[in-house]
């Protein structure tokens, strides 16, 4: 597919706003959140500006942005839908959590009981954000079971490591977020790395021989192309990247999204008074890394349409 860099932007910064406050969340459940109200207003903008601001560029992708609105209603049947209700719906417990967290003080019984709200609703929205892939049957390197773990993986990753950033930049205290944040990047990077697995090695759900019902009598090939020249098809559903680039953008992928920044937690410990800037240039180097592994993610799927012109879809074609 060809990779739209707004639904890159979409699905990066989505992710981690969402990831950010899910974390939040958690910690103000454990009545662990330090009531710090600067640190609040900064780390609630971060995870709520990060979502808006992904969740706009989304709509540059469309035809008509105006109307986005209309995807809304259809709610029942389609995820996308649903993927645009429930980020509305969690804006209710974000900013109810915001407010009680920046006033602080007497509300921090609130906020425990806010808190698993607000991280369900940013669990279930990025769900709905991967089942806007995962459902498409028709291209199998989205219909894939590895695809929502990843999604939620990379999301907590994005947002755990923002938490620690923030947390040290304001000096308080999110008892073990270095641990945590390590801890998920290494999950991340072994659902990755199966989900890049599972993908090389799974064989294609439809060739011209079955799709043309001509499989017994021998390979089946165009005997002329439909169209002379690269049509919208093809420019959008069988976008191809050389297998000698993806494999390049894999490797600067896991470098820069997952092996830097645990290499930076690590260190750390190893050098304390370096402790600040290497967690805040973790989360950047990390959203760096992200953006290449989710331009991978779109630019390395082809729908079934393209064997209409001559195009395989097993992962060495």
């Amino acid at each position: 597919m060809h990779p739209a860099s707004s639904v890159i932007v979409f699905t990066t910064l989505s992710g981690a706003g969402y990831g950010l406050l899910g974390w939040l969340g958690l910690y103000a459940a454990a009545g662990l959140l330090p009531m710090q109200p600067l640190f609040a207003l900064v780390a609630m903008l971060t995870g709520l500006g990060s979502v808006t601001v992904g969740l706009l560029s989304s709509t540059l992708h469309l035809g008509h942005p105006e109307r986005a609105w209309r995807a809304l209603s259809q709610w029942r049947t389609s995820w996308l839908s649903r993927e645009g209700v429930a980020s509305i719906v969690t804006y209710v417990p974000a900013l109810l959590f915001g407010f009680g967290w920046v006033i602080g003080g007497a509300l921090r019984d609130w906020l425990m009981l806010i808190g698993p709200v607000l991280t369900l609703c940013a669990i279930v929205t990025v769900i709905c954000t991967a089942y806007i892939y995962r459902s498409l049957k028709p291209i199998p390197r989205w219909s894939n079971g590895w695809v929502v773990p990843n999604y939620l993986a990379l999301a907590a990753m994005t947002g755990v490591l923002l938490s620690a950033g923030l947390a040290r930049v304001f000096a308080v205290p999110l008892p073990g977020i270095d641990i945590i944040a390590g801890a998920t990047v290494i999950v991340a990077l072994a659902l990755k790395l199966g989900y890049w697995w599972s993908t090389d090695r799974a064989k294609a759900i439809s060739t011209p021989e079955s799709a043309t019902g001509l499989g017994a009598i021998g390979a089946v090939r165009l005997l002329e192309a439909p169209h002379t020249s690269e049509n919208y098809l093809l420019k959008e559903m069988g976008y191809r990247v050389a297998r000698k680039h993806a494999t390049k953008l894999r490797v600067i992928a896991v470098v820069l999204a997952f092996l830097v920044p645990l290499a930076l937690l690590v260190a750390t410990y190893q050098w304390p008074m370096l402790a600040l800037p290497f967690t805040v240039v973790a989360p950047l180097i990390a959203l760096v890394g992200v953006l290449t592994e989710r331009w991978l993610f779109f630019a390395q799927a082809r729908h079934v349409v393209t064997l209409y012109y001559g195009r395989r879809l097993d992962p060495a074609a």
